[in-house]
């Protein structure tokens, strides 16, 4: 239970930490932080594994990396519904599922 609490702090910080440093990539406040991780968290338990076996094949020949792009869309479809949590395109998406995946795997590595 407590791995799963920091690894939801963990996007927590990921996301303000995006915030600051990417240009287009906004969150109004923690608060929104926490929903959007919550979110993405729900989407990432539901909707993922079901997108990976989809893009299987393209992702078999991109060696994984197109996982950052499912990644990135993810994101840039709860900024769609999230209010207060808004990216301006889809290239600061990706560079902040870059940043969210390398958060993450410096977490569980910790861990």
């Amino acid at each position: 239970m407590l791995t799963l609490l920091t690894r939801f702090l963990a996007i927590v910080f990921a996301l303000l930490l995006i915030t600051e440093f990417v240009p287009g990539f906004f969150v109004d406040g923690f608060y929104t932080a926490l929903i959007v991780a919550f979110v993405l968290g729900l989407l990432n338990i539901t909707v993922k594994p079901i997108l990976y076996v989809f893009t299987l094949p393209i992702n078999l020949i991109t060696l994984g990396l197109f996982s950052f792009v499912l990644n990135a869309l993810l994101l840039w479809f709860v900024a769609s519904f999230v209010i207060g949590f808004t990216i301006d395109g889809f290239v600061p998406a990706l560079i902040g599922a870059v940043i969210m995946s390398a958060v993450n795997w410096t977490v569980s590595k910790l861990l």
